[in-house]
């Protein structure tokens, strides 16, 4: 199997992708909510509910992904160095994931607390995130599916120490 990633890596990698689509799912709270209170009436609970979850999960998922890229940084996957088109895309898709994502969080807590002005880019950071997951997904789809290859255990499986026994 080809090298992956540490436990730590793999844990903060699904707690990550298990909590970016609350992000999609409570985003229009933000809107209604706003509405709401510019035109003198008050929020529904709901919305009040999920405009809190929005916010601090976005928080949240900042500091998570600071502390991936982190961690990627000091113990980098063991990989080879990319050398076919579509592993050099794979690479550049996973820094565009680091760069929009910890953008997002901090465009959203700019939004929240010091500027609403940015909002408008942080929908648009919202949208061009979601075309990344999608093409994430098709990559893992393809992966599974056609190629049958052990890209997907990397995700899974936490790499091994290896010893001279595994050699």
């Amino acid at each position: 199997m080809k090298g992956g990633y540490s436990l730590t890596q793999l844990g903060l990698h699904w707690l990550v992708a298990f909590m970016v689509p609350a992000q999609f799912l409570t985003g229009g709270s933000i809107g209604r909510t706003h509405h709401a209170i510019h035109m003198g009436m008050t929020p529904s609970y709901w919305d009040v509910v999920q405009h809190y979850l929005h916010n601090y999960t976005g928080i949240a998922i900042g500091l998570l992904m600071g502390i991936r890229l982190v961690l990627r940084v000091l113990q980098p996957p063991e990989t080879g160095a990319p050398g076919s088109w579509t592993e050099r895309v794979a690479k550049a898709l996973h820094h565009a994931f680091y760069a929009a994502i910890i953008g997002q969080a901090g465009m959203g807590f700019v939004a929240s607390y010091v500027w609403f002005g940015i909002a408008p880019y942080h929908v648009i950071g919202s949208r061009i995130i979601l075309a990344m997951v999608a093409l994430h997904l098709a990559a893992t789809a393809w992966h599974t599916l056609v190629a049958r290859d052990e890209t997907i255990d990397r995700m899974v499986f936490p790499r091994r120490k290896w010893s001279a026994e595994n050699l």
